[in-house]
């Protein structure tokens, strides 16, 4: 193999095809005969692959070793479309979210019904609890909980449209937005007026909600912000930008919520 490209611009490349390719990571492992936390190593630069991976990869993708491994690879050349190992939904991406407004609404309920008694659930916490609630869901089961997007912010990501929605439920009566001090600073809180409707969450769904209350709601907002400057979602993101749910498949511990483990990787 070519010593000149570095573990990192191979994983990068193979990412880069990948996405061109519409197939998540776990879809892309299971045709090359490998468990996910493995190829997602790769496409991290932390893993190297073999010649006999590589060719199963180019199969896949459709692309040619030569091309991959010269200095003009750009990932949208070469690609074999009738290759008959292509996504059987090319048009659909998993980690593409879609907001459901309902559901959005009614875990920002749930969370702000868990959390009524806590003076230091302002703004910036309740930011975290919803982005980690979402991120570690899907991390789990490969599916969006609300479907929100979140931006790479200067104090942490933080969903897109939330003021939009949260307006919309202050109009509505399910929502107080209350102006406070909390320890000298400035507090923007919320008090929930109506409770969330149970039946739009699923079991596991109320779960991973029910987890991250469980360990985050007591976190100041300095604390909080600064634990998910460490998630690698936050990391590899670039300032300003949607941060990617994908990348939640690059977490290790304690971020990490699955256990790769018991990915057996395919003989």
């Amino acid at each position: 193999m070519n010593q000149d490209l570095s573990q990192g611009q191979i994983g990068r490349r193979i990412s880069e095809l990948r996405k061109t390719k519409n197939l998540s990571q776990a879809d892309l492992a299971k045709r090359i005969k490998m468990s996910r936390s493995s190829f997602a190593q790769i496409e991290l630069g932390n893993r190297c692959v073999d010649i006999l991976e590589l060719q199963r990869l180019s199969m896949v993708l459709g692309f040619s070793l030569d091309h991959f491994m010269s200095e003009n690879f750009a990932a949208g050349q070469e690609l074999d479309t009738d290759n008959e190992m292509k996504s059987e939904n090319p048009a659909e991406r998993i980690s593409v979210p879609k907001l459901q407004v309902d559901k959005f609404k009614n875990v920002l309920l749930y969370i702000l019904e868990r959390c009524a008694g806590k003076p230091n659930v302002g703004e910036t916490v309740l930011n975290k609890l919803l982005y980690f609630s979402d991120f570690n869901y899907y991390e789990l089961y490969e599916e969006h909980l609300t479907g929100a997007s979140y931006r790479k912010l200067p104090f942490g990501p933080v969903p897109q449209k939330l003021e939009i929605i949260i307006k919309q439920m202050v109009e509505n009566g399910q929502l107080q937005r209350v102006k406070t001090e909390y320890f000298g600073l400035p507090q923007t809180r919320y008090l929930p007026l109506k409770k969330a409707n149970l039946t739009e969450l699923k079991a596991s769904e109320k779960e991973v909600i029910d987890r991250v209350i469980e360990q985050m709601s007591d976190w100041s907002a300095a604390a909080i912000s600064n634990y998910s400057h460490k998630d690698i979602p936050w990391l590899a993101s670039k300032e300003g930008d949607e941060i990617d749910y994908e990348l939640a498949f690059y977490r290790e511990a304690p971020f990490s919520v699955r256990n790769y483990g018991n990915e057996i990787e395919a003989q």
